[in-house]
């Protein structure tokens, strides 16, 4: 699965990699739910970027927001716009910043979920799967929600092994991961800090889990999709990923100019992806492209690299 990534999971992106490496399913980036409009709970933008599938690759919906009732007309919403499979966000830490809970803010009143899991199941009638950290600020508290969920009937779960406070700081516990497969038969999807074949084939080995969900580390480098399939070299050389970098920014230059208006703000897009970048061999060049003021002076950085 390609991770919801909020600002660079955009269409374009999604697009990108359905026509790279076509993930087995894409997410949306986050669609904020207002608690406060009745009729219009998700932006008319977000409506228009909701649909069952995209390429012929399965669409999941995000929705993060707070409260039963809006949620429910959220979830009703996206499904009249064409949503057949829904998420809830149950592990941004953008939810610490706000006064309603969101994302995974929810987690520090779990009796709130008592009502929201079923509620959101019964109004769902695609799949319905929730993405988690494993905890607000102890690791351990997924554990408590496991008999909530299985029982509301939640297809899959997310499970992203940091607690809401780390926010991105230390590793993922996979270790964590492997307990909560063994523990629950809901199928469990593993994200987190997976960056390259390695990454990805141990976690599968060691935590049993059903499924991979990649975010940075794809957004860094989106044949990692190929790499963990065998049929992209798992440990390119040099050579092998400059031409790939070159390739995937290129695309995405294109694809940002139809989908984003000025030049500014397509550069800042694509200069949003640099940020996942951490690859030590090509750190100067990627210092170099964050500073480059136009497309022009990006693209010749760009076509620079060997």
């Amino acid at each position: 699965m390609l991770a919801p990534m909020q600002g660079l999971t955009n269409r374009a992106m999604r697009a990108l990699f359905i026509d790279w490496v076509r993930p087995d399913t894409v997410f949306t980036e986050f669609m904020r739910v207002n608690p406060a409009a009745a009729r219009k709970r998700l932006s008319a933008g977000d409506l228009r970027e909701i649909a069952p599938a995209e390429g012929g690759v399965p669409l999941v919906v995000q929705l993060i927001g707070h409260g039963t009732e809006a949620l429910v007309s959220a979830a009703r919403a996206a499904q009249a716009a064409g949503a057949v499979h829904l998420n809830l966000n149950l592990g941004c830490p953008y939810g610490r910043m706000t006064s309603g809970l969101t994302g995974g803010g929810i987690l520090r009143r779990p009796a709130e979920l008592e009502e929201i899991i079923p509620s959101l199941r019964r109004a769902v009638s695609g799949t319905f799967s929730v993405k988690l950290r494993a905890g607000y600020d102890d690791h351990r508290q997924v554990f408590s929600l496991l008999p909530l969920f299985e029982a509301a009937g939640v297809d899959y779960l997310v499970l992203h092994p940091r607690t809401v406070v780390q926010e991105y700081e230390g590793l993922a516990d996979h270790a964590v991961t492997a307990d909560v497969v063994r523990q629950t038969r809901l199928p469990v999807i593993a994200n987190g800090d997976i960056r390259s074949a390695a990454d990805g084939m141990r976690v599968l080995r060691e935590t049993g889990a059903a499924g991979l969900m990649l975010g940075r580390g794809a957004i860094a480098d989106p044949l990692l999709f190929q790499r963990l399939r065998g049929l992209s070299a798992a440990e390119p050389n040099r050579q092998e990923r400059a031409a790939a970098l070159q390739r995937y920014l290129q695309d995405l230059l294109d694809r940002y100019r139809d989908l984003f208006c000025g030049e500014t703000q397509v550069l800042n897009k694509v200069k949003g992806v640099l940020a996942t970048m951490d690859d030590p061999s090509f750190a100067r060049e990627v210092k170099q492209l964050r500073k480059a003021g136009t497309i022009r002076v990006f693209t010749a950085i760009l076509d620079g690299l060997e």
